[in-house]
């Protein structure tokens, strides 16, 4: 059996269009540093795909129940924005190959993140890809974010696909596991060094970046 066959392709954002990761971790490793709190790599990577509630449960949790999250929402995006602004965001390889296969194939698709609308459409603007997307559903749109698999099934609604037709390339853990309880086509394209063992037991293919991806494209369409 094909398991690759689909209708639609949703993308996540964070790891897996844009490299913004190392951009969040640079500004969080920043201000925590600044107020007495050093943040590891090791812990900052164990933030990756989640929704800022979530990290925020992190940061107290590896921090202390009184470390001021107000504050420190407020400098690190300080030190976020001088940052971009600087060096830019950058896309990550093969985005622009994928980009143009679904195009010529005439395949719907849309973005799906954790991020708030505000910080997805800065975040794409800085990285020149504003008009890209067609439709983007954010983390203002759902309850729950990802591992929950809200987001992905408001996704392929507004679609009007299938969810169990909807390809959903994610670059972490939480993605994949919001993406299988979907019951939609996960692959896993790790955005870290060490791929999360979770992350390739659920996904249904996992493939080294998206350059490879597209090629899955055109072989199994």
């Amino acid at each position: 059996m094909n398991s690759l066959q689909f209708k639609a392709v949703i993308f996540d954002l964070d790891g897996l269009v844009l490299d913004t990761e190392p951009t969040y971790f640079y500004a969080w490793q920043q201000t925590a540093m600044s107020m007495g709190k050093p943040l590891s790599d090791a812990f900052c990577l164990s933030l990756s795909g989640l929704s800022y509630p979530q990290i925020e449960q992190k940061l107290l949790l590896e921090l202390g129940a009184d470390f001021d999250l107000t504050a420190f929402n407020q400098h690190s995006g300080s030190y976020w924005r001088e940052h971009v602004l600087k060096a830019g965001i950058k896309t990550r390889p093969g985005f622009e190959e994928v980009l143009q296969t679904i195009k010529h194939q005439q395949l719907p698709y849309c973005l799906a993140t954790n991020s708030p609308a505000a910080n997805a459409l800065e975040c794409l603007a800085l990285a020149g890809l504003e008009a890209v997307f067609p439709m983007l559903i954010t983390r203002d749109d759902v309850r729950h974010g990802k591992p929950n698999p809200e987001i992905f099934l408001l996704a392929a609604n507004r679609l009007q696909i299938e969810i169990a037709q909807c390809l959903v390339l994610e670059d972490s853990a939480p993605g994949i596991a919001a993406a299988k309880a979907a019951g939609a086509v996960p692959v896993y394209i790790p955005s870290t060094p060490k791929p999360d063992p979770q992350a390739i037991r659920e996904c249904q293919l996992m493939v080294d970046d998206l350059l490879q991806a597209c090629r899955l494209f055109k072989t199994y369409q």
